[in-house]
């Protein structure tokens, strides 16, 4: 007779009941699983095949194209990161096959977690890789002559300054790289830098972010010339200089410490000003007029942690540069013109010894970024890297005529069609269409 135990233990199963059973979960993985398991093999081999290199003609052939450079230090940072992800999609496909022959629970979750992995890593690379198309992209858009244009008047600042130096330095490739973003400001990334749109890799070339609204209205394109000017700061090797030079400057001039500190900090910005006019000429100041004549709130607002200069003190240091130039009734100008928009009375929370010790400060930052001698430079200070007087001045007013009348502006520098571009506007030489038109043809025809 059975114990009250037996009686109670479940019944054993019989053997033509677990036969059925496993047969039942072999058709089920047959039909999902297994199907399954492998298409995350196939989808992480393709997806990784899809990231592929970029091909030299792929944006075009005409001058407007990415060139050859560019396209190869692309091709370079995304054939580095490549290498990981072919690892990562190996792991994967081997993780695939171990889990088709054996469908345990542990040999899935093993595939899936390669899976993610992998599809980590190419989420990072298509971020770069997509980061790069849309740029190269521009260049088969209606504003590649736009782009081309810029492009050639920031290859055109980088050989002046090559060429100014006082001894031979090692050429930077490839040359600054221009695109189109909406926003409100011009902005730059430098060589070499890491990059968060890149996933922190490090950015191949610079590249110059532009607004819409400053291409269309290309007398407003002094804001090229200070983008590239922040890459001819690292790349001339003035990072730490221009700042050492000006700080020890104002403070052997008994200039407070905590004022002489802030100049410091403003030094790439302030540079990046300076450089731009000694590129440009004196038309350059009234685009950067165009940048920070804001709100008075805006403009005399000062900020203790802030690298840009206040406002209404960054374009007191342009009109200094312009008088030391020798374009003195220029500067007077535009002193005139920034002090009705905002009178000296209208000083927000400028520190007052920001302001007492400016007129020195302001002559001393000045004078030693632009006029004093640097090693970097081959022992020439960067006005004489970078000479711009009557000479230039008055090549750039016969360009401004023939850019009006539509002939060809002659054989100038690129970087002075933009000079002349506002020339013409400010003297009402053409309609405002007509300038955009004739500068753009000026610039990247041919």
């Amino acid at each position: 007779m059975a114990t009250m135990a037996e009686a109670l233990a479940p019944a054993a199963a019989a053997p033509q009941d677990i036969g059925a059973e496993k047969k039942s979960v072999s058709r089920s993985q047959s039909a999902v699983l297994i199907p399954w398991v492998t298409a995350q093999g196939i989808n992480v081999r393709r997806h990784a095949a899809a990231l592929r290199p970029f091909r030299n003609d792929e944006f075009g052939t005409g001058a407007e194209a990415p060139t050859a450079g560019h396209v190869e230090s692309v091709n370079k940072l995304l054939t580095g990161l490549r290498r990981g992800l072919a690892r990562h999609s190996q792991r994967v496909t081997e993780a695939v096959r171990h889990a088709t022959e054996t469908p345990s629970t542990p040999a899935l979750q093993a595939m899936v977690n390669r899976k993610e992995q992998a599809h980590r890593w190419v989420q990072g690379i298509e971020k770069i890789w997509d980061f790069y198309f849309e740029l190269f992209g521009q260049r088969q858009s209606p504003y590649a002559k736009w782009l081309l244009s810029c492009d050639r008047i920031a290859l055109d600042c980088y050989r002046t300054a090559y060429l100014g130096v006082g001894s031979a330095k090692s050429i930077p490739a490839p040359p600054p790289f221009s695109y189109m973003r909406t926003g409100f400001s011009p902005a730059t990334f430098r060589r070499g830098i890491p990059l968060t749109r890149l996933g922190k890799q490090l950015n191949p070339f610079p590249l110059i972010e532009l607004p819409y609204h400053r291409l269309v209205n290309p007398w407003t394109l002094g804001a090229v010339l200070h983008e590239l000017s922040h890459n001819l700061q690292t790349d001339l090797g003035l990072s730490k200089a221009i700042p050492r030079n000006v700080a020890l400057r104002l403070l052997k001039a008994d200039v407070p410490r905590s004022v002489a500190f802030v100049w410091a900090r403003w030094n790439r910005e302030m540079f990046a000003d300076m450089c731009a006019l000694l590129l440009g000429g004196p038309e350059i100041a009234g685009s950067l007029m165009d940048v920070i004549a804001r709100g008075t709130r805006t403009v005399v607002s000062f900020n203790p942690r802030g690298v840009h200069p206040t406002p209404y003190l960054r374009m007191l240091n342009t009109i200094e540069l312009l008088r030391r130039m020798g374009f003195t009734s220029e500067a007077e100008r535009y002193r005139a013109a920034w002090h009705r928009i905002y009178p000296k009375t209208l000083t927000g929370n400028i520190p007052s010894a920001m302001l007492k010790s400016f007129p020195k400060a302001c002559a001393l930052a000045v004078d030693a970024m632009v006029y004093k001698p640097y090693t970097e430079l081959g022992g020439k200070n960067l006005a004489q890297v970078i000479p711009f007087g009557a000479k230039e001045q008055s090549m750039i007013g016969e360009a401004a005529g023939r850019l009006a009348a539509g002939t060809d502006p002659g054989i100038i520098p690129d970087r002075f069609v933009i000079g002349a571009a506002r020339l013409a506007l400010n003297r009402k030489m053409a309609s405002p269409g007509t300038i955009t038109k004739n500068f753009y043809k000026a610039l990247a025809s041919g």
